[in-house]
């Protein structure tokens, strides 16, 4: 009974900082999210979060759907120039920043204004390899608010000056499960920015132009 008593005192513990940090993230956002393309302020390079095609069932992913619109929007309505999506290719049979690109290019935007980063396998590796691999000091993150506010958090950290556009989220049982894995996403965050930790890979230097 002792223990279990202190078990639930960690556990209430735990619960709190991990509420406080989201709270946290969430507030130091807010001035930085867009929700409409008119809003936005234009950058030179638009920053796009991987995600997977197909969900484990085969359909489409929404949240990739919705952030290749929100890309499209972006560079169609002249809030970015370019386009870089950083995501995971850590296998020969699975390629965000390459689907990514072909449907970019299927709906009109140029090849030569499309950037790929194929070592964003975390939010974290995205936006340091966006500074220190491309050079970008400043520029506009595109993905979910859930997610562009945990970037932003990041952004922040490495003294980046960026802005965010929040792509169409999802709602219903899917949605819920994403939020809910969220709440540890941010945690996981803020621990890694307090020790230090840096991306999988680094590398040569590459200049959008």
């Amino acid at each position: 009974m002792k223990y279990l008593k202190k078990l639930i005192k960690v556990g209430i513990l735990v619960l709190i900082i991990v509420l406080l940090v989201d709270l946290s993230i969430t507030y130091k956002a807010k001035h930085q999210l867009h929700n409409t393309v008119d809003s936005v302020t234009p950058n030179k390079v638009g920053l796009v979060l991987g995600a997977g095609k197909y969900t484990n069932h085969g359909s489409v992913n929404l949240y990739y759907k919705y952030r290749l619109k929100a890309a499209i929007d972006l560079y169609k309505a002249g809030k970015i120039k370019f386009i870089l999506i950083s995501g995971d290719n850590s296998r020969k049979d699975y390629d965000e920043p390459t689907d990514f690109k072909n449907d970019l290019v299927n709906a009109g935007i140029p090849p030569d204004k499309i950037f790929l980063d194929y070592a964003g396998f975390r939010t974290l590796d995205s936006i340091v390899r966006a500074k220190k691999i491309f050079g970008l000091s400043k520029f506009t993150i595109i993905s979910q608010k859930f997610h562009n506010e945990r970037a932003l958090f990041i952004a922040k950290h490495f003294n980046i000056n960026a802005v965010a556009f929040n792509a169409k989220d999802i709602s219903g049982r899917y949605g819920l499960k994403t939020k809910l894995r969220e709440y540890l996403a941010r945690t996981k965050a803020s621990i890694d920015l307090l020790l230090n930790v840096k991306p999988k890979f680094l590398g040569e230097k590459i200049d959008i132009k």
